[in-house]
Parts: C-alpha cells; sequence; structure tokens
C-alpha cells in the first residue's frame, strides 16, 4: 500500500470516529444557535498585525503525522498544550486561563483538536476559536508553521506560510489570530480578538473543499463568517482583517465602527456656522435691495 493511500486511510479512520463522537455529543442540541458574521465586515489590509512571530509552536499531541515533540514544528493533525494564556479569558461564559493550539488553523479550550475535515458550525465539540480552519500540512520542504508570541496581556498565534494535505507546498496560506486579555488596553477601532490574513492560496486539500472561521463554544452554539463552508474562503480574506469584541457573556460580538470624519465630511459644528453664515448674507442681500 503506498504511503499516500496509507495517510488517507488512517485520516479517514480518524474522521469517521470523531465525526461519530460529534454526532453524539450534539444530538440533544436541538435549539442551539448559529449567528451568521457579515463578510462585509471584513476590513481591506495588506499586513499582519505583527511581524513578530515569536517561537516555533512545538506539538504535543494530535492525529496523524503529528511528530510529537519535534522541534522544528513541522506536523500534521497536530497540536499543542494546554499552554498558559497569561491572562483570563471568558469565552462563551466559561473562564480559561489555558488554550490549545491546533495544527489545522484554530485555538481550542478543555483539549487539543485534531480533526482536519472542516464542518460546521465550526466542527468542533470543545470551545473553539478558528480564524481558518482546514486541513493544513506544514511538512513540506516549502511550508512555513506555527507561532506563537505571547506579551503582557496579549497572545499572538501565526500560521506562517503554511501548507495543505497531504505534504503540499505549491500553494500557502498566512493568517494570524490575536488573544487580549481584559486588562489589556485596546486602542479604538480593535478588539479582544483578532483574524488577520495576508497571502492566502488555498482552501482545498486532499480531503476536503472547503474551510471554516468563526467560533463555537462546544456545544452547538456558534458564529460563522458568511462564506465559511464554501468555496472561495481564501480568496475572500485574502488581505482582509477584523475585531472583535467579548459580551459580559463571554460571547464574541463585533466591535462597533464610526466612519472617520474627513475634510469632505463636515462636523455638525461646522454645518452650523455654514448655515449662519448664509443666513446673515441673504440678510443683506434683502436689506441692500430695500436700500
Amino acid at each position: 500500500m503506498s504511503s499516500l493511500n496509507w495517510n488517507l486511510r488512517n485520516k479517514f479512520k480518524y474522521s469517521s470516529l470523531a465525526l461519530g463522537a460529534a454526532l453524539f455529543t450534539a444530538s440533544p442540541l436541538l435549539h442551539a444557535s448559529q449567528v451568521t458574521i457579515p463578510d462585509s465586515a471584513l476590513i481591506s489590509s495588506n499586513s499582519l498585525y505583527t511581524n513578530s512571530l515569536g517561537n516555533v509552536v512545538v506539538t504535543t499531541g494530535g492525529g496523524n503525522a503529528a511528530n510529537v515533540g519535534a522541534a522544528d514544528g513541522r506536523n500534521d493533525d497536530g497540536f499543542s498544550g494546554p499552554v498558559n494564556l497569561g491572562f483570563s479569558l471568558n469565552f462563551f461564559g466559561n473562564t480559561y486561563t489555558q488554550f490549545y493550539i491546533n495544527n489545522n488553523g484554530s485555538v481550542s479550550f478543555g483539549n487539543g483538536i485534531s480533526a482536519y475535515i472542516p464542518d460546521g458550525p465550526i466542527g468542533a465539540s470543545s470551545p473553539v476559536i478558528s480564524p481558518f480552519f482546514g486541513d493544513v500540512d506544514t511538512r513540506g520542504a516549502n511550508s512555513g508553521v506555527v507561532h506563537l508570541a505571547q506579551s503582557a496581556n496579549q497572545d499572538v498565534i501565526t500560521w506562517d506560510h503554511v501548507g495543505y494535505y497531504n505534504s503540499h507546498d505549491d500553494k500557502l496560506n498566512t493568517f494570524q489570530l490575536i488573544l487580549r486579555g481584559s486588562d489589556y488596553s485596546t486602542p479604538a477601532g480593535e478588539g479582544q480578538i483578532g483574524f488577520f490574513y495576508t497571502g492566502m492560496g488555498w482552501e482545498s486539500t486532499d480531503t476536503s473543499t472547503v474551510a471554516a472561521i468563526g467560533f463555537g463554544d462546544g456545544a452547538g452554539n456558534s458564529q460563522v463568517l458568511e462564506g465559511s463552508i464554501q468555496p472561495g474562503t481564501a480568496a475572500l480574506t485574502q488581505n482582509h482583517h477584523i475585531w472583535f469584541d467579548l459580551s459580559d457573556g463571554g460571547v464574541p460580538v463585533q466591535p462597533p465602527t464610526t466612519p472617520p470624519v474627513t475634510s469632505d465630511t463636515p462636523e455638525p459644528a461646522s454645518i452650523a456656522m455654514l448655515l449662519g453664515g448664509l443666513a446673515t448674507l441673504a440678510l443683506a442681500r434683502r436689506k441692500h435691495f430695500r436700500s
């Protein structure tokens, strides 16, 4: 049996077990809610949040070819954790101080995730944040790996020029996840959670043809980006970013956006002065014609 067929058989065997467990877990959740994040909320940009990528993420567990402990971080279906956040994060009503970094484009709470076939909502029976859940495979020679940079009240996870299953590196994706604690001094226009994308070359792999973006609580409640689990997600997100805040209950919400005042848009006070000036001019003209 060829190496490719062996890998595919093992991946699909794992997928069948995971799907069965997910269906068993999700079967009573008949009233779970799903919110669609409009793709119009994506903001055009051409850079990551930061180019300081930090340390290579070394796997501690996972599925097919997880390469546990390999210092170069190259793997397929691996994860790393638990990793200390460095702060407390209230997510869907639960407070977490640790998380897992999953090679396949997400972070999760409670346990690592080796699932590799994107599904909705967000395809996981654990609380999950997915900037781009797809079958990432970083074993190709031209593929980069996953990195983690931590600072005061902020963690940045970067999937840097990563390839896709099975060891393909002809197309690469670069995306970044920002997580912030409640004590972080958030600048105007930003939020507690950020998704950043630059070059996005793939969503189709040897095991799937789509990708998933969004949030899930592991119990069926979710928020997914419009266009998730559909062809074209890579092109949709390329050179864009989006920020989210967290509600008091830990539910992700988009921060309000206020269009900036430009030189072409007079402020209310300026409009009032302009109207006052026009009224004065009209009164002067009437007096002139009466005299």
